[in-house]
Protein backbone atom coordinates (compact mmCIF):
# COMPACT_ATOMS: atom_id res chain seq x y z
CA UNK A 1 0.00 0.00 0.00
CA UNK A 2 2.76 2.28 0.89
CA UNK A 3 4.40 1.88 -2.51
CA UNK A 4 1.23 2.16 -4.20
CA UNK A 5 0.34 5.95 -2.70
CA UNK A 6 4.40 7.02 -3.90
CA UNK A 7 3.58 5.16 -7.21
CA UNK A 8 0.44 6.72 -8.17
CA UNK A 9 1.55 10.15 -6.28
CA UNK A 10 4.48 10.33 -8.94
CA UNK A 11 2.74 8.75 -11.87
CA UNK A 12 0.49 12.26 -11.48
CA UNK A 13 2.84 14.65 -10.88
CA UNK A 14 4.24 13.79 -14.47
CA UNK A 15 1.48 13.81 -16.12
CA UNK A 16 1.23 17.00 -15.27
CA UNK A 17 -1.52 16.54 -12.65
CA UNK A 18 -2.46 19.70 -10.35
CA UNK A 19 -0.39 19.37 -7.24
CA UNK A 20 -3.25 18.92 -4.73
CA UNK A 21 -5.29 16.51 -6.69
CA UNK A 22 -1.92 14.70 -6.65
CA UNK A 23 -1.71 13.94 -3.66
CA UNK A 24 -5.17 13.69 -2.55
CA UNK A 25 -5.95 11.03 -5.15
CA UNK A 26 -3.30 8.62 -4.15
CA UNK A 27 -4.26 9.00 -0.52
CA UNK A 28 -8.29 8.39 -1.43
CA UNK A 29 -7.39 5.55 -2.85
CA UNK A 30 -4.61 3.73 -0.51
CA UNK A 31 -7.20 4.56 2.74
CA UNK A 32 -9.94 2.68 0.86
CA UNK A 33 -7.55 0.06 -0.31
CA UNK A 34 -5.85 -1.17 3.14
CA UNK A 35 -9.54 -0.21 4.14
CA UNK A 36 -8.65 2.50 6.39
CA UNK A 37 -11.87 3.98 7.00
CA UNK A 38 -13.03 6.40 4.59
CA UNK A 39 -15.07 8.43 7.97
CA UNK A 40 -11.23 9.52 8.79
CA UNK A 41 -10.62 11.73 5.48
CA UNK A 42 -12.47 14.51 6.68
CA UNK A 43 -11.48 14.67 10.40
CA UNK A 44 -7.88 14.24 8.84
CA UNK A 45 -8.55 16.78 6.28
CA UNK A 46 -9.69 19.32 8.84
CA UNK A 47 -7.25 18.44 11.28
CA UNK A 48 -4.19 19.17 8.61
CA UNK A 49 -5.46 22.99 8.78
CA UNK A 50 -6.84 23.45 12.19
CA UNK A 51 -3.47 24.49 13.70
CA UNK A 52 -3.32 27.96 15.30
CA UNK A 53 -0.19 28.99 13.48
CA UNK A 54 -1.42 28.05 10.14
CA UNK A 55 -4.08 31.30 10.75
CA UNK A 56 -0.79 33.41 10.25
CA UNK A 57 -0.36 31.97 6.49
CA UNK A 58 -3.73 33.82 4.72
CA UNK A 59 -2.81 36.88 6.56
CA UNK A 60 0.65 37.03 5.45
CA UNK A 61 -0.71 36.45 2.01
CA UNK A 62 -2.78 39.05 2.23
CA UNK A 63 -0.12 41.78 3.93
CA UNK A 64 1.85 40.72 0.87
CA UNK A 65 -0.99 41.51 -1.81
CA UNK A 66 -1.91 45.00 0.14
CA UNK A 67 1.73 46.11 0.25
CA UNK A 68 2.39 44.72 -3.34
CA UNK A 69 -0.82 46.97 -4.72
CA UNK A 70 -0.01 49.86 -2.53
CA UNK A 71 2.98 50.83 -4.63
CA UNK A 72 5.58 49.84 -1.72
CA UNK A 73 7.80 48.05 -4.11
CA UNK A 74 7.62 50.31 -6.87
CA UNK A 75 8.93 52.87 -4.02
CA UNK A 76 11.65 51.23 -2.50
CA UNK A 77 12.83 49.76 -6.00
CA UNK A 78 12.95 53.50 -6.95
CA UNK A 79 14.97 54.34 -4.00
CA UNK A 80 17.23 51.38 -4.00
CA UNK A 81 18.12 52.13 -8.29
CA UNK A 82 19.43 55.82 -6.59
CA UNK A 83 21.28 54.54 -3.80
CA UNK A 84 23.31 52.12 -5.76
CA UNK A 85 23.16 54.08 -8.56
CA UNK A 86 23.69 53.70 -12.42
CA UNK A 87 26.63 51.44 -13.52
CA UNK A 88 26.99 48.06 -14.43
CA UNK A 89 24.94 45.09 -12.99
CA UNK A 90 23.11 47.97 -11.11
CA UNK A 91 19.85 46.41 -11.63
CA UNK A 92 20.88 43.87 -10.76
CA UNK A 93 21.95 44.62 -7.26
CA UNK A 94 18.84 46.47 -6.93
CA UNK A 95 16.81 43.22 -8.23
CA UNK A 96 18.38 41.15 -5.29
CA UNK A 97 18.47 43.84 -2.63
CA UNK A 98 14.76 44.21 -3.24
CA UNK A 99 13.33 41.02 -3.17
CA UNK A 100 15.54 39.92 0.13
CA UNK A 101 13.95 42.92 1.88
CA UNK A 102 10.07 42.25 0.18
CA UNK A 103 10.47 38.62 1.15
CA UNK A 104 11.01 39.96 4.69
CA UNK A 105 6.82 41.17 4.41
CA UNK A 106 5.40 38.38 1.61
CA UNK A 107 6.64 35.36 2.83
CA UNK A 108 6.15 33.41 -0.42
CA UNK A 109 8.80 32.98 -3.05
CA UNK A 110 6.29 33.50 -6.25
CA UNK A 111 4.50 36.42 -4.75
CA UNK A 112 8.10 37.96 -4.13
CA UNK A 113 9.19 36.90 -7.69
CA UNK A 114 5.56 38.35 -9.39
CA UNK A 115 5.50 41.87 -7.43
CA UNK A 116 9.73 42.53 -8.14
CA UNK A 117 9.34 41.30 -11.80
CA UNK A 118 6.83 43.09 -12.99
CA UNK A 119 8.42 46.29 -12.25
CA UNK A 120 12.08 45.60 -12.68
CA UNK A 121 11.73 43.11 -15.99
CA UNK A 122 11.02 45.64 -17.88
CA UNK A 123 13.28 48.07 -16.74
CA UNK A 124 16.31 45.51 -17.39
CA UNK A 125 14.95 44.85 -20.51
CA UNK A 126 15.49 48.66 -21.08
CA UNK A 127 18.58 49.03 -20.19
CA UNK A 128 20.26 46.16 -22.41
CA UNK A 129 19.49 43.29 -19.90
CA UNK A 130 18.21 39.50 -21.83
CA UNK A 131 14.92 38.72 -20.64
CA UNK A 132 16.26 34.97 -19.78
CA UNK A 133 19.07 36.66 -17.04
CA UNK A 134 16.20 39.30 -15.54
CA UNK A 135 13.81 36.34 -15.44
CA UNK A 136 16.65 34.01 -13.63
CA UNK A 137 17.63 37.01 -11.43
CA UNK A 138 14.68 37.26 -10.19
CA UNK A 139 13.18 34.18 -9.67
CA UNK A 140 16.44 32.97 -7.83
CA UNK A 141 16.20 36.26 -5.35
CA UNK A 142 12.95 35.97 -5.08
CA UNK A 143 13.36 32.20 -3.63
CA UNK A 144 14.33 33.74 -0.62
CA UNK A 145 11.28 35.13 0.82
CA UNK A 146 10.97 31.54 1.61
CA UNK A 147 14.09 31.67 4.01
CA UNK A 148 13.99 35.61 5.07
CA UNK A 149 11.27 36.05 8.28
CA UNK A 150 8.56 35.75 7.88
CA UNK A 151 8.31 32.57 6.11
CA UNK A 152 5.55 30.71 5.22
CA UNK A 153 7.55 27.86 4.66
CA UNK A 154 9.04 27.98 7.98
CA UNK A 155 5.36 28.25 9.52
CA UNK A 156 4.68 25.05 8.35
CA UNK A 157 7.77 23.22 9.43
CA UNK A 158 7.17 24.94 12.71
CA UNK A 159 3.43 23.41 12.71
CA UNK A 160 4.73 19.71 11.75
CA UNK A 161 7.62 19.51 13.93
CA UNK A 162 5.94 21.50 17.29
CA UNK A 163 8.96 24.00 16.43
CA UNK A 164 8.68 27.10 17.89
CA UNK A 165 7.69 29.34 14.89
CA UNK A 166 9.71 32.77 16.33
CA UNK A 167 12.98 30.60 17.07
CA UNK A 168 12.42 29.61 13.22
CA UNK A 169 11.75 33.01 12.02
CA UNK A 170 14.85 34.39 13.83
CA UNK A 171 17.26 31.44 12.73
CA UNK A 172 16.79 32.26 8.82
CA UNK A 173 17.73 35.56 9.05
CA UNK A 174 21.44 35.42 8.95
CA UNK A 175 21.18 32.22 6.12
CA UNK A 176 18.67 34.60 4.11
CA UNK A 177 20.70 37.37 4.10
CA UNK A 178 23.88 35.08 2.92
CA UNK A 179 21.68 33.40 0.42
CA UNK A 180 21.17 37.28 -1.28
CA UNK A 181 24.48 37.24 -0.91
CA UNK A 182 25.61 34.80 -2.66
CA UNK A 183 23.48 35.25 -5.77
CA UNK A 184 25.30 38.85 -6.16
CA UNK A 185 28.46 37.33 -7.07
CA UNK A 186 27.07 35.59 -10.20
CA UNK A 187 24.84 38.28 -11.24
CA UNK A 188 27.24 41.30 -11.17
CA UNK A 189 29.80 38.86 -13.02
CA UNK A 190 27.33 38.26 -15.44
CA UNK A 191 25.62 41.72 -16.14
CA UNK A 192 29.80 42.99 -16.09
CA UNK A 193 30.82 39.92 -18.81
CA UNK A 194 27.84 41.13 -20.70
CA UNK A 195 27.72 44.73 -20.51
CA UNK A 196 23.98 44.78 -18.87
CA UNK A 197 23.59 48.08 -17.87
CA UNK A 198 24.16 51.87 -17.74
CA UNK A 199 27.84 53.17 -16.31
CA UNK A 200 26.07 56.99 -16.29
CA UNK A 201 25.19 58.61 -13.38
CA UNK A 202 23.15 61.32 -13.78
CA UNK A 203 23.20 64.49 -11.03
CA UNK A 204 19.31 63.97 -11.26
CA UNK A 205 19.70 60.79 -9.40
CA UNK A 206 22.02 61.87 -6.95
CA UNK A 207 19.58 64.85 -5.82
CA UNK A 208 16.40 62.63 -5.65
CA UNK A 209 17.97 60.11 -2.93
CA UNK A 210 16.22 62.10 0.18
CA UNK A 211 13.12 62.41 -1.97
CA UNK A 212 12.87 58.75 -2.88
CA UNK A 213 14.18 57.64 0.90
CA UNK A 214 10.86 59.88 2.50
CA UNK A 215 9.09 58.34 -0.04
CA UNK A 216 9.52 54.56 0.53
CA UNK A 217 10.48 55.15 4.55
CA UNK A 218 6.84 53.72 5.68
CA UNK A 219 7.15 50.51 3.49
CA UNK A 220 11.02 50.06 4.79
CA UNK A 221 9.49 50.48 8.06
CA UNK A 222 6.93 47.24 7.47
CA UNK A 223 9.77 44.54 8.28
CA UNK A 224 10.97 46.74 11.03
CA UNK A 225 7.78 46.77 13.05
CA UNK A 226 6.90 42.87 12.30
CA UNK A 227 10.05 41.39 13.08
CA UNK A 228 10.67 43.98 16.14
CA UNK A 229 7.38 42.45 17.69
CA UNK A 230 8.72 39.24 17.19
CA UNK A 231 11.88 39.25 18.13
CA UNK A 232 11.17 41.74 20.80
CA UNK A 233 8.49 39.31 22.41
CA UNK A 234 5.62 41.71 22.17
CA UNK A 235 3.43 39.65 19.62
CA UNK A 236 3.53 36.10 18.35
CA UNK A 237 3.81 35.16 14.46
CA UNK A 238 -0.14 34.84 13.76
CA UNK A 239 -0.57 38.44 15.52
CA UNK A 240 2.13 39.31 13.79
CA UNK A 241 0.72 38.35 10.66
CA UNK A 242 -2.54 40.58 11.90
CA UNK A 243 -0.22 43.93 12.81
CA UNK A 244 1.18 43.44 9.03
CA UNK A 245 -2.11 43.58 7.58
CA UNK A 246 -3.14 46.29 9.50
CA UNK A 247 -0.12 48.58 8.76
CA UNK A 248 -0.71 47.87 5.39
CA UNK A 249 -3.98 48.80 5.03
CA UNK A 250 -2.85 51.88 6.86
CA UNK A 251 -0.12 52.47 4.50
CA UNK A 252 -2.81 51.76 1.20
CA UNK A 253 -5.45 53.70 2.56
CA UNK A 254 -4.35 56.53 4.79
CA UNK A 255 -0.43 57.50 4.24
CA UNK A 256 -0.08 56.58 0.36
CA UNK A 257 -3.93 57.22 -0.17
CA UNK A 258 -3.21 54.67 -3.08
CA UNK A 259 -6.59 51.97 -2.58
CA UNK A 260 -9.84 52.83 -3.30
CA UNK A 261 -12.75 50.24 -1.93
CA UNK A 262 -12.88 48.93 -4.84
CA UNK A 263 -9.21 47.43 -5.32
CA UNK A 264 -9.72 46.61 -1.44
CA UNK A 265 -12.18 44.42 -2.83
CA UNK A 266 -10.55 42.74 -5.32
CA UNK A 267 -7.07 42.32 -2.99
CA UNK A 268 -9.45 40.07 -0.81
CA UNK A 269 -10.45 38.26 -3.67
CA UNK A 270 -7.03 37.54 -5.28
CA UNK A 271 -5.51 36.59 -1.33
CA UNK A 272 -8.53 34.86 -0.61
CA UNK A 273 -8.13 32.63 -3.97
CA UNK A 274 -4.31 32.32 -3.32
CA UNK A 275 -5.11 31.14 0.53
CA UNK A 276 -7.66 28.63 -0.30
CA UNK A 277 -4.85 27.00 -3.18
CA UNK A 278 -2.22 26.72 -0.38
CA UNK A 279 -4.35 25.76 2.74
CA UNK A 280 -6.14 22.76 0.21
CA UNK A 281 -2.50 21.86 -0.96
CA UNK A 282 -1.91 21.62 3.48
CA UNK A 283 -4.96 19.52 4.03
CA UNK A 284 -4.61 17.15 1.43
CA UNK A 285 -0.51 16.87 2.38
CA UNK A 286 -1.50 16.56 5.37
CA UNK A 287 -3.73 13.49 4.96
CA UNK A 288 -1.17 11.62 2.71
CA UNK A 289 1.48 12.05 5.55
CA UNK A 290 -1.23 10.27 7.60
CA UNK A 291 -1.80 7.43 5.19
CA UNK A 292 1.60 6.99 4.65
CA UNK A 293 2.68 6.36 8.47
CA UNK A 294 -0.58 4.51 9.11
CA UNK A 295 0.38 2.23 6.34
CA UNK A 296 4.23 2.06 7.68
CA UNK A 297 6.36 3.06 4.34
CA UNK A 298 7.25 6.20 5.71
CA UNK A 299 9.07 4.40 9.24
CA UNK A 300 10.23 1.98 6.19
CA UNK A 301 11.91 4.62 4.73
CA UNK A 302 13.36 6.47 7.12
CA UNK A 303 15.29 3.49 8.36
CA UNK A 304 16.42 2.67 4.65
CA UNK A 305 17.94 6.05 4.86
CA UNK A 306 19.61 5.61 8.51
CA UNK A 307 20.91 2.18 7.00
CA UNK A 308 22.96 3.40 4.23
CA UNK A 309 25.60 4.56 6.71
CA UNK A 310 26.08 5.20 10.23
CA UNK A 311 28.01 8.35 9.57
CA UNK A 312 25.67 11.33 9.88
CA UNK A 313 27.37 13.21 7.66
CA UNK A 314 26.77 10.85 4.71
CA UNK A 315 23.04 10.95 6.15
CA UNK A 316 22.74 14.56 5.89
CA UNK A 317 24.56 14.57 2.31
CA UNK A 318 21.96 11.85 1.03
CA UNK A 319 18.74 13.86 3.16
CA UNK A 320 19.96 16.83 1.08
CA UNK A 321 20.20 15.26 -2.34
CA UNK A 322 16.64 13.90 -2.06
CA UNK A 323 15.30 17.71 -0.58
CA UNK A 324 16.98 19.24 -3.45
CA UNK A 325 15.63 16.63 -6.43
CA UNK A 326 12.26 16.95 -4.42
CA UNK A 327 12.36 20.47 -4.69
CA UNK A 328 12.99 20.28 -8.18
CA UNK A 329 9.92 18.60 -9.15
CA UNK A 330 7.42 19.84 -5.92
CA UNK A 331 6.40 22.57 -3.74
CA UNK A 332 7.97 23.54 -0.58
CA UNK A 333 4.67 22.84 1.51
CA UNK A 334 3.95 19.52 -0.18
CA UNK A 335 8.01 18.37 0.91
CA UNK A 336 7.54 19.00 4.31
CA UNK A 337 3.98 16.92 4.90
CA UNK A 338 5.82 14.31 2.63
CA UNK A 339 9.70 14.02 3.75
CA UNK A 340 9.26 15.50 7.34
CA UNK A 341 7.72 12.41 8.85
CA UNK A 342 10.60 10.47 7.58
CA UNK A 343 13.29 12.60 8.53
CA UNK A 344 11.81 13.54 12.37
CA UNK A 345 13.15 9.86 13.60
CA UNK A 346 16.43 10.31 11.60
CA UNK A 347 16.99 14.00 13.23
CA UNK A 348 15.85 13.08 16.54
CA UNK A 349 18.29 9.36 16.27
CA UNK A 350 21.44 11.86 15.31
CA UNK A 351 20.71 14.63 17.99
CA UNK A 352 20.70 17.73 15.57
CA UNK A 353 18.98 21.13 16.31
CA UNK A 354 15.13 20.83 14.65
CA UNK A 355 16.01 24.94 14.14
CA UNK A 356 18.94 24.53 12.73
CA UNK A 357 17.86 21.51 10.39
CA UNK A 358 14.41 24.01 9.67
CA UNK A 359 16.45 25.98 8.03
CA UNK A 360 18.51 23.98 6.22
CA UNK A 361 15.48 22.20 4.73
CA UNK A 362 14.16 25.31 3.79
CA UNK A 363 17.13 27.00 2.15
CA UNK A 364 17.87 23.64 0.23
CA UNK A 365 13.83 23.83 -0.71
CA UNK A 366 14.56 27.99 -2.39
CA UNK A 367 16.77 26.94 -4.67
CA UNK A 368 14.51 24.13 -5.90
CA UNK A 369 11.99 27.22 -6.41
CA UNK A 370 14.12 28.61 -9.45
CA UNK A 371 15.60 24.60 -10.48
CA UNK A 372 14.10 23.84 -13.89
CA UNK A 373 12.35 21.67 -14.71
CA UNK A 374 9.49 22.63 -12.02
CA UNK A 375 10.32 25.37 -10.72
CA UNK A 376 7.79 27.75 -9.16
CA UNK A 377 9.40 31.48 -9.67
CA UNK A 378 10.54 30.75 -12.84
CA UNK A 379 7.20 30.39 -14.22
CA UNK A 380 6.21 33.15 -12.99
CA UNK A 381 8.91 35.13 -14.22
CA UNK A 382 8.89 34.00 -17.55
CA UNK A 383 5.73 34.84 -18.08
CA UNK A 384 6.33 38.22 -16.94
CA UNK A 385 9.15 38.70 -19.35
CA UNK A 386 7.21 36.53 -22.41
CA UNK A 387 9.63 34.12 -22.49
CA UNK A 388 9.68 30.30 -22.46
CA UNK A 389 11.11 28.74 -19.82
CA UNK A 390 14.04 27.30 -21.75
CA UNK A 391 15.23 30.89 -22.35
CA UNK A 392 16.54 30.99 -18.73
CA UNK A 393 18.33 27.41 -18.55
CA UNK A 394 21.87 28.93 -19.15
CA UNK A 395 21.51 31.87 -16.96
CA UNK A 396 20.18 30.13 -13.87
CA UNK A 397 22.64 27.45 -13.11
CA UNK A 398 25.52 29.81 -12.11
CA UNK A 399 22.81 30.95 -9.44
CA UNK A 400 21.73 27.70 -8.13
CA UNK A 401 25.49 26.99 -7.63
CA UNK A 402 26.11 30.14 -5.45
CA UNK A 403 23.06 29.53 -3.56
CA UNK A 404 23.91 25.97 -3.13
CA UNK A 405 27.13 26.81 -1.80
CA UNK A 406 25.36 28.93 0.94
CA UNK A 407 23.69 26.12 1.36
CA UNK A 408 26.54 24.11 2.53
CA UNK A 409 28.10 27.09 4.80
CA UNK A 410 24.98 27.20 6.81
CA UNK A 411 25.04 23.03 6.81
CA UNK A 412 29.01 23.67 8.31
CA UNK A 413 28.40 26.37 10.41
CA UNK A 414 25.09 26.01 12.15
CA UNK A 415 25.82 28.88 14.61
CA UNK A 416 24.67 31.35 11.43
CA UNK A 417 21.22 29.58 12.22
CA UNK A 418 21.37 29.86 16.20
CA UNK A 419 23.33 32.79 16.62
CA UNK A 420 20.49 34.89 16.44
CA UNK A 421 17.59 33.07 18.23
CA UNK A 422 19.78 32.23 21.10
CA UNK A 423 21.02 35.90 21.48
CA UNK A 424 16.92 36.85 21.80
CA UNK A 425 16.40 34.03 23.88
CA UNK A 426 14.23 31.88 21.85
CA UNK A 427 16.02 28.35 21.93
Amino acid sequence: MGILLFVIFFILLLLGTPIAIAIAVPSFLVIWAADLGTAVIAPNFFAGIAKFPLLAIPLFILAGFILERCGISQRIIHFANLLVGRRRGGLAIVAIGVCVFFGGVSGSGPADSAAIGAILIPAMYAQGYSRGYSAALIAAAGSTAIIVPPSIALIIYGAITNTSVPALFAAGAIPGFLAGLSLLIPAIWIARKRGYGSEQEGEEEQTCLWQAFKEAFWGLLAPIIILGGLYGGIFTPTEAAVVAVFYSLLLGFVIYRTLSLKEGYQILVDASETSAVVMLIVAFAGLFSWAGSTVGILDDLATMVMGISSNEWVVLLVINLLIFVGGMLIDAISIFYIFLPIFIPIIEHFGWNPVWFGVVMTLNLAVGQFTPPVAVNLYVTTQLANIRLEKTFKAVWPMVLAMLIALVVVILFPSLSLFVPQFFGLI
